[in-house]
């Protein structure tokens, strides 16, 4: 009798699970948890600020955590032009993100098409108007030829005349992406250099009676 008891006994404890505390074959593992509450600032405005050499923004990858504390990533892509004058924004408040009345930007987009071009500097002989992007260089002498310099970045203007006045610097308004005007003499010509507040490209195109710069 005793030896019939200890077989029943033996096959009873092959069955059973060897630890109570873990998961028996088939069962899903639960993420871990816990009741512990971490203090984190909810997201009210951030900003990136690109560098002056950006043009295109592509897209945008936002990384986040889930609540298993496992770290994903979620894109959009835009291939949008860009400003790098103006910070990028990420925000969740609905506050921000009013829709402009459809008048407001009409009269926004006539406004654009409307250039007002300001003197930022001038000598008898010719005169420096700058609207955002452009440049309206007014004189009747001929350009010689133009070319860039970067540290920092220039574009330089050789224009032809005889003449001797020594030197000519001007300071563009803190706004104008023309920062700085040079003017030198040099036998037979003398040079512009405008100093700008980043890096374009830029085009060049002879009107009548002056010469308008674009920076891209």
């Amino acid at each position: 009798m005793r030896h019939i008891f200890f077989i029943f006994l033996l096959v009873m404890t092959l069955q059973a699970r060897e630890n109570p505390f873990f998961p028996a074959k088939g069962e899903q593992d639960i993420p871990i948890t816990s009741n512990e509450e971490v203090k984190i600032e909810p997201l009210q405005r951030a900003t990136i600020t690109l560098p002056s050499t950006a043009r295109v923004i592509e897209g945008v990858t936002i990384k986040y955590k889930t609540l298993d504390g496992a770290q994903h990533t979620k894109s959009i892509v835009l291939d949008n032009a860009v400003d790098w004058h103006l910070p990028i924004f990420i925000s969740q408040n609905y506050g921000q993100m009013e829709e402009k009345p459809l008048k407001t930007i009409k009269k926004a987009k006539r406004a654009k098409k409307i250039s007002h071009f300001k003197e930022i500097a001038s000598l008898k002989f010719i005169k420096f108007l700058e609207s955002d992007r452009e440049l309206k260089i007014v004189t009747k002498d001929t350009m010689l030829r133009d070319f860039i310099l970067v540290k920092p970045h220039r574009i330089v203007c050789d224009f032809k005349r005889d003449t001797e006045f020594g030197s000519y610097f001007k300071k563009a308004p803190k706004s104008s992406k023309f920062t700085k005007v040079r003017i030198g003499t040099h036998k037979g010509y003398y040079r512009v250099v405008i100093e700008l507040d980043g890096y374009y490209s830029y085009t060049i195109k002879k009107l009548d009676g002056s010469y308008l710069i674009t920076l891209k």
